[in-house]
Parts: C-alpha cells; sequence; structure tokens
C-alpha cells in the first residue's frame, strides 16, 4: 500500500531537520580548513586599505577572534542571508552571486540528466533484452567509456571535433563555449523571468535565443551526462535481466500477453527503482555544479565560480558553494526516497 500522507509528511518533517546538524558538520569542516589555506579578512580589503583600516576590519568582523567565536558569527550572518563578499566576482556579495549563477548551472544539469534519461534507459532496456548479442556489446562499450572516460578529456575531444573540426571543414558547427552568442543576444535582447535561457526564451516568443541557447547546450550538456548515461545504461541493463528471470514476467508470457506489454509494463516498471537511484544522485551532484566541464565551456554557472574561487583563495565562495551543493544533494536524495513510494507501492518508511 502507498505511504499514508501523515507518514509521508512526518517522514520529510524528520528528512529536513537531518539537514541541520549535517550542514552544520559541513560548515564547521569547511570554514576551518578555509581558514587555514587564507585570511578571511581578505575578502574586504583592497591595494588602497591602510594597515590601520584592515586592523579595524579585522575587529569588525570578529577575524581576531578564537575560530570557533568566528564560526559562531560566521553562521549568524549566513541564517541573516549575509554569505560574504567574492573577491573572485570584483566583492559581489555572495548572495547575489548565487542567485545570478545558480539557473545557468540547472538549466545545464536538467538538460543533461535528460540526455542521460532518453538515451540511457532505452540502451539499458534493448542491451537486456539483446543480452549477449551485437547491440548489447555496443552499450556495455559505451556505458564503460562514460565510466572511464575524464570529462576534462572528452571535452576538449568534443571541442576540437564538433567546434574546431567542423568549423574548419567549412560545416555547421556547435559552439564551443558560453550560453548564447552575444550578437544574438544584441539583435534579440531576452527578457529574464527565471535565469533559464531555455524556458524564457520559448515562453516570450524569442525563438533566436531559444535556437542560439539550444546550440550552445549541447556540447557541455552530454559532456557532463556522459558519465551518467553510462551508468544508468548499466543499471537498467542488470535490473532488467534480474527482472526478466523473475516468475512473473514467465507468467505473463504464458497468459499470452504481447512482448511489448511485458517488457515495459511489468519488467521495467519493477526494475526502475535503482536507475532512479542513479539518476536522482547523478542530478544531485550535477547540480550542485560541474566545474571541470563549466570551466571548459566557459559555462556561468556555480562550477565555473567555484573553480575561479579555489585558484584565487575566495573563502567566502568556497564555503557558499559547498553549502549549496550540500543542500542540493540532500533534497535530491529526499526527493529519490519519495520516487521509491510512487514507483513501488511495497516501499515503506520506518
Amino acid at each position: 500500500m502507498a505511504l499514508p500522507k501523515t507518514r509521508l509528511l512526518v517522514y520529510i518533517l524528520r528528512r529536513l531537520l537531518l539537514l541541520i546538524p549535517v550542514l552544520s558538520g559541513l560548515l564547521i569542516i569547511m570554514f576551518i580548513l578555509s581558514n587555514v589555506v587564507s585570511d578571511p579578512v581578505n575578502a574586504y580589503i583592497t591595494v588602497r586599505t591602510s594597515p590601520a583600516e584592515i586592523e579595524q576590519i579585522r575587529h569588525a568582523h570578529h577575524f581576531d577572534a578564537p575560530v570557533f567565536v568566528q564560526f559562531f558569527y560566521y553562521l549568524v550572518d549566513v541564517l541573516r542571508g549575509d554569505w560574504g563578499l567574492s573577491t573572485s566576482l570584483q566583492y559581489e556579495p555572495v548572495t547575489s552571486a548565487v542567485v545570478r549563477l545558480f539557473p545557468a548551472t540547472a538549466e545545464l544539469a536538467i538538460v543533461a540528466i535528460i540526455i542521460q534519461i532518453v538515451l540511457g534507459i532505452p540502451l539499458g532496456v534493448i542491451s537486456a533484452l539483446k543480452k549477449d548479442k551485437a547491440l548489447d556489446h555496443s552499450s556495455r562499450l559505451l556505458a564503460l567509456s562514460g565510466s572511464s572516460l575524464p570529462v576534462f578529456w572528452l571535452g576538449l575531444i568534443f571541442q576540437y571535433v564538433l567546434f574546431y573540426g567542423l568549423k574548419s571543414a567549412n560545416l555547421p558547427y556547435l559552439p564551443s563555449e558560453g550560453r548564447v552568442s552575444y550578437s544574438v543576444l544584441v539583435a534579440h535582447p531576452l527578457h529574464t523571468i527565471t535565469g533559464f535561457y531555455l524556458f524564457d526564451s520559448l515562453i516570450t516568443g524569442n525563438l533566436p535565443v531559444f535556437q542560439d541557447a539550444l546550440v550552445h547546450i549541447i556540447m557541455p550538456a552530454f559532456v557532463l551526462g556522459f558519465a551518467g548515461l553510462g551508468l544508468v545504461t548499466r543499471i537498467t541493463r542488470s535490473s532488467m535481466l534480474e527482472v526478466m528471470r523473475q516468475d512473473y514476467i514467465t507468467s505473463a508470457r504464458a497468459k499470452g500477453l504481447p512482448e511489448r506489454i511485458v517488457v515495459y509494463k511489468h519488467a521495467l516498471k519493477n526494475a526502475i527503482i535503482p536507475t532512479i537511484t542513479i539518476v536522482g544522485l547523478s542530478f544531485g551532484v550535477t547540480l550542485g555544479g560541474a566545474p571541470i566541464t563549466e570551466t571548459i565551456f566557459s559555462w556561468p554557472g556555480l562550477g565555473n565560480w567555484a573553480a575561479s574561487a579555489i585558484l584565487n583563495a575566495d573563502r567566502a565562495a568556497v564555503l557558499a558553494f559547498a553549502l549549496v551543493a550540500a543542500t542540493i544533494i540532500i533534497l535530491i536524495n529526499l526527493v529519490v526516497d519519495i520516487l521509491y513510494s510512487l514507483a513501488d507501492p511495497r516501499v515503506g518508511y520506518a
């Protein structure tokens, strides 16, 4: 029987309350490490700041206090929405940077997950149905490649072939960087509503920007989703092989049900739960930011910002990125657990 609503609400509330100790522990670790790496006062000073002013800033922000006192004041500021200033973004407030950059990463992650689902699940099903045949070996090779090829290498290969190679051959090519061409935005200004270029341009009828944003996102989304694509394919294949050996599948075939009904209504419905886990976890990690992919394709998202922040010892930005990424992953795990009960009514929670 499906989860009663009250029981589900209690479970969700309990999981949300667990966010507090988990995020607190993460922040403590990151805060201590960031204090070791760089002086927190650096985010508040410039080349024109005098030594006396530096000491005033240090005292005003409690940077001259013991580390546990500093953490207490930092936690109070975080709860108030003051996450500090980002030195890697010309001292922009971290909260505004997160709000501004998050839609780019979210859009990239959503397209990457769609690619994983649309390609990975059918490949896994077909691979299971064609076990030990040429199609099965091909899909398994693709899955192995996705799990073993480094993301940075794959991204550079895609850029070399689909941008430089096609462009030098005077063939249609995919853009190698950015979310949309500057010339297209100048000619067709985009009215941003959500920050998702594909969605905003579509609902406002700005088709030139939609088409340009779509071709820009293809390469980074596929590179970002390729590792997950292989994993989704492998998990779906092994789950399908296990389910197809069950007695109820044999009974369904004995009743004379069409193979399509047996595979997609009976087998896939029961085999999809492990895939939901992989897709959910992959989406959480991807949504938390993909520094390598975003850096290679100059994608203006959280991952690119985090990579720049690490290189520039931008303490406030690194702490904020860790907090946002951890929150996203925990919430996605919660959503995955809830989806279990929808995919399989036998699943229950204590």
